[in-house]
């Protein structure tokens, strides 16, 4: 299944169903009066959030969505049924924006979460509404009002606790497949990993998800290489993992190119938390992992440098550690924040 993270869709509420004008017309009874039945509700458009999908691929093959109108009202004072809703199936993450592609309709974090995006036109009134005292025989009804349309963008977003970032062929891969059950694509060449990719983390009885984008170079946030757009799948993570690989000359230039396409995305990505790892040691010797760890050191302003291996498995556990109390840590947080104060809280 390919990979689609975006896509515009046009979306169209039901029309509502026109009033009707009716009179009863009935053996012996002479002034039957008015009996036209109300039009039916437009269908809704309406996004929801399933489990199962983690691509937007449907989209690629139809773009146009429009819910039902509604039935038009009959005489013998028989309204008419409600249209049907068009419902669009997303994935956990998605995000609806608007034609401008900036102004943010809907934020799909949950499964099952359901937002009506665009109301049905409401069914006009039957010629039986407008009887009065005064008026015991009106020949008028309303139409159905017309229903919303509008142009609508969907980005997905991957919900992760935590990130990958890195050079093209830092072991980003290598890292993923080694603490989880994932299996993305490994080689030994730039650029191997050309979408996004998730794994499950398992380490004491903690889970998170990792996920793993492509790698980026220098001038990605100006398109250079497959660019900055799937930066957005980190966005959402508690931390970031760098990792800088320890067998290429300068690991220090490595080290900032990333930092500052991270910086020019923006989106608070430079301010995350950030566990630096030089990757690949099980190629390096004792003198080449201490010189290139001293100069990660002085190059971090003073961050603690993790030597590790994706392919040997040395120190990765100690990082998955940081990665499980980070995430923790974050999780409570936002707990606290959620939870009402005590002495705002109700009282008797």
């Amino acid at each position: 299944m390919k990979f689609l993270d975006e896509a515009k869709v046009y979306v169209r509420a039901g029309d509502g169903g026109a009033g009707a004008v009716s009179f009863r017309r009935e053996k012996f009874i002479e002034f039957g009066g008015p009996d036209g039945g109300d039009g039916g509700k437009g269908g809704d458009v309406v996004i929801e959030c399933v489990e199962g999908l983690n691509t937007l691929i449907d989209y690629r093959y139809q773009q146009h969505f429009k819910a039902k109108t509604g039935m038009h009202g009959m005489g013998r004072n028989r309204h008419g049924y409600n249209g049907a809703d068009a419902v669009l199936k997303v994935p956990v993450g998605t995000q609806v924006f608007d034609e401008d592609g900036e102004t943010m309709l809907a934020d799909m974090t949950e499964a099952g979460q359901r937002v009506v995006l665009l109301k049905g036109g409401n069914g006009g009134f039957g010629n039986a509404y407008f009887k009065s005292s005064t008026n015991r025989a009106p020949r008028r009804a309303n139409p159905g009002q017309v229903g919303e349309e509008m142009w609508v963008w969907l980005r997905l977003k991957l919900i992760a606790d935590a990130g990958l970032v890195g050079l093209p062929n830092a072991g980003k891969s290598t890292f993923l497949a080694k603490v989880s059950a994932a299996k993305p694509k490994i080689a030994d060449y730039p650029f191997t990993t050309l979408t996004p990719g998730l794994g499950v983390v398992r380490i004491d009885g903690r889970t998170f998800v990792l996920a793993d984008i492509p790698g980026l170079i220098e001038g990605a946030s100006e398109g250079a290489g497959l660019g900055d757009r799937f930066l957005g799948h980190v966005e959402r993570c508690r931390v970031l993992i760098h990792l800088v690989d320890g067998t290429q000359d300068d690991v220090v230039e490595a080290y900032h190119v990333i930092r500052g396409e991270l910086e020019a995305y923006g989106a608070g990505l430079d301010e995350k938390p950030e566990i630096l790892c030089l990757n690949k040691c099980d190629a390096l010797s004792p003198d080449e992992r201490e010189e290139k760890r001293k100069a990660l050191v002085k190059a971090s302003r003073r961050k603690k440098v993790h030597v590790i291996s994706g392919v040997s498995g040395e120190g990765v556990d100690a990082v998955l550690h940081l990665v499980a109390d980070e995430v923790a840590a974050a999780n409570a947080e936002e707990k606290a924040a959620e939870a009402p104060d005590e002495e705002e809280g109700w009282r008797p």
